[in-house]
């Protein structure tokens, strides 16, 4: 615990720092004060408005040392699952590629569609995080793992599914991604492009994509400019653009960010980002949050059509206001917690009962063992 001579002079050299900084600050507030003019109001539309989300890897990951098994599940607001999967960090690669190709290269699966549409014929093709075997990937490929079946799940909904009216297909974070090898992020941006253009020719229905994220470098970065220059400060829904030179300015990894050319003459930032950023605000109040949205780069041009068809899902959301309310509904379908999570907990405990034969009684000692006696500190 700080006393109260620390305390003094901690405080003293916190105001010196700052006096020192403010530059910065006079530096933000001018990058941000031409948003104030270029900031719209949102008219609403009506439309269909469903969410994709993926179980979220920490909170549905059951550990029981040696084993770590993840579910992968990737589900929608109405309820619908469009994959479930178990894998560990370790299961064989080779044999989980199989499970999503045909012997004829056509896929299996949405995930075997998706690389069948790329080109690849392996997982450790579409992603450098998975290994080719007998290499052993890194822990980390399941997460890479998860967030393909995502985008997966989305192309086929986009190109395959029939709907019903006008839709407006809402994604939990950007419309970005690191994970795919070089050039495929692309490939597959365009080929969401085509099954939107194909829905249209198709059946007359418009389908949007768009990215909604609940953080932003971009708009942390930001925030205390914008609320000094009175940004998004109307008193009603509005939104405006992010320059591609603020996005460039906020990500440490200026690939990340629209517009960063790393390449003499050329446009990199397309192999890894498909959505032109936006601030959002879709409450009437002046001090109602800001969220950061992505839309899709080929719609970017439709903002206004978009985010009015938006309005009206986010203005029911519940429990988080003014947040996508499909967005909410799907996370709460993807969440296994309580009942959901002790099923699991003991299917997985019974899979392990049934690899240990005469040694199965040891999971009923452990059963009766406090896994973290040091925890009684806290009772």
């Amino acid at each position: 615990m700080l006393d109260s001579d620390s305390l003094d002079s901690l405080s003293s050299e916190l105001r010196e720092r700052i006096a020192e900084d403010r530059k910065i600050l006079d530096e933000l507030c001018s990058e941000v004060r031409p948003l104030r003019s270029q900031t719209r109001r949102i008219q609403p539309r009506a439309t269909t408005a469903i969410s994709l989300v993926g179980t979220d890897g920490g909170n549905n990951r059951v550990e029981f040392d040696p084993f770590m098994a993840q579910l992968v599940r990737v589900v929608d607001s109405s309820q619908n699952e469009h994959c479930l999967e178990v894998v560990t960090p370790t299961t064989d690669i080779a044999a989980l590629n199989a499970k999503h190709l045909n012997p004829d290269g056509t896929g299996r699966t949405p995930l075997g569609q998706m690389m069948a549409f790329l080109g690849v014929k392996a997982l450790w093709q579409l992603a450098p995080t998975i290994q080719k075997p007998p290499i052993q990937s890194k822990s980390s490929w399941v997460q890479v793992y998860r967030e393909l079946t995502e985008w997966a799940v989305l192309f086929k909904l986009v190109r395959e599914k029939d709907f019903g009216t006008d839709t407006i297909i809402v994604c939990d974070g950007f419309l970005r991604s690191k994970v795919f090898s070089k050039g495929l992020f692309t490939r597959l941006h365009e080929g969401l492009a085509e099954g939107i253009e194909q829905q249209f020719r198709r059946s007359r229905r418009k389908i949007f994509i768009v990215g909604v994220a609940k953080h932003s470098k971009v708009l942390q970065r930001y925030r205390l400019a914008m609320a000094i220059e009175g940004i998004m400060r109307n008193n009603y829904p509005c939104y405006v653009e992010v320059p591609a030179e603020l996005e460039q300015k906020a990500y440490e990894w200026s690939e990340y960010a629209r517009g960063a050319d790393t390449e003499a003459g050329g446009e990199s930032w397309k192999l890894f980002v498909a959505g032109a950023m936006f601030f959002v605000k879709f409450g009437g109040r002046p001090h109602d949050p800001i969220w950061p949205i992505d839309i899709f780069l080929p719609q970017s041009d439709q903002a206004a059509s978009i985010l009015g068809y938006l309005l009206a899902d986010a203005l029911d959301g519940f429990p988080i206001p003014f947040y996508p309310q499909c967005l909410q509904r799907a996370h709460e379908n993807a969440a296994l917690v309580d009942f959901d999570m002790d099923i699991l907990q003991n299917q997985i405990i019974d899979a392990i009962r049934g690899t240990l034969g005469k040694n199965a009684g040891v999971l009923d000692e452990l059963s009766l063992v406090d896994a973290d006696p040091s925890g009684r500190r806290y009772a």
